[in-house]
């Protein structure tokens, strides 16, 4: 069998949707559409955070930060997807490989510290209301953001370099529409399971300890609902949340559902299904989510739009 070290001059050859060759003019449209819109949705949401003063608050700031999360992360999957659909070899380098890998743990690592932020951030706003300005100071903001940022920048170093000296054997075909660890693990003719460990280990971590206090902050959350005597008043504080419940239950769902599970229930064509789920759906549907269901961001947008107008 032939044994390819990892090396600046070898390439990989992703699959992607090579299986349907019909339809990759369709899909060529289909996902160029979705990340115009999701550029433009989470544009948007970052400008009218920085714009209305309204929003000039702690949750705002952590929406507008993952609203460039969002951006960034089907960045880093889908321009590359769009060229291979419309190439013929559809190659990618080791180096451009490996960066794949790299941004992909960064800025998925950076959403799920954002969500959970924000989820402190609901709970101290519900259940402690009269310290919510002390607590969520725009200076412990800050330092919240940029522990997201820097934590997960440093730790996908670790995950990267792991990969880069992995060696590969005969095929270089990735199942997949991008350099992912699942598909690129098969590939391998040495052990993984330094790599493997160090997911299931600080790499849980990293993604379960976020989602953990997340959980936490919704327990206390409901049972501080629950105590409010009136089910209008339930609704009313309870839909100041939902759209951060639903983001969460989005993303995390389909993470969990990819990684942490047994190697021996990989598929190839589900995961690479739901694989797109959360690089392309998820970030497309935050903007909609976060605005379609926020009556403060909805009204920020309406001010803006017919001060813009007026001035005309």
């Amino acid at each position: 069998m032939e044994r390819n070290n990892g090396s600046l001059d070898s390439d990989f050859i992703l699959l992607g949707f090579s299986d349907h060759p019909r339809y990759r003019t369709l899909l060529f449209g289909i996902f160029l559409s979705v990340y115009l819109l999701t550029l433009m949705g989470n544009a948007l949401i970052i400008g009218v955070t920085m714009v209305a003063r309204s929003l000039h608050t702690p949750m705002y700031f952590f929406l507008s930060n993952l609203s460039l999360v969002d951006a960034c992360l089907s960045s880093v999957a889908v321009p590359r997807l769009l060229m291979d659909l419309v190439s013929e070899t559809q190659k990618i380098s080791f180096v451009a490989c490996i960066a794949q890998v790299y941004f992909f743990i960064s800025f998925a690592g950076i959403e799920c510290f954002l969500l959970a932020a924000m989820g402190f951030d609901r709970y101290v706003a519900i259940c402690d209301p009269l310290h919510y300005q002390a607590v969520m100071h725009k200076w412990f903001c800050v330092q919240l953001v940029a522990a997201s940022w820097l934590i997960n920048l440093v730790n996908s170093v670790l995950h990267t370099l792991l990969t880069s000296r992995l060696s590969f054997c005969g095929s270089r075909k990735i199942n997949h529409f991008f350099c992912d660890l699942t598909p690129l693990f098969k590939l391998c003719c040495t052990s993984t399971l330094p790599n493997q460990v160090v997911i299931f280990t600080e790499g849980s971590l990293v993604v379960a300890a976020p989602f953990v206090a997340v959980l936490i902050s919704y327990v206390l959350i409901v049972s501080t609902i629950l105590k409010i005597s009136t089910s209008k008043d339930r609704r009313r504080v309870f839909s100041t949340c939902s759209s951060h419940l639903l983001a969460v239950t989005l993303f995390y769902g389909t993470m969990i559902f990819v990684y942490f599970r047994p190697s021996s229930a990989y598929t190839p064509d589900h995961d690479r299904v739901v694989s797109v789920m959360y690089t392309i759906v998820t970030p497309l549907l935050n903007p909609f989510i976060y605005s379609l269901r926020n009556g403060e961001v909805k009204g920020a947008v309406r001010k803006l739009w017919s001060g813009k107008r007026g001035f005309k």
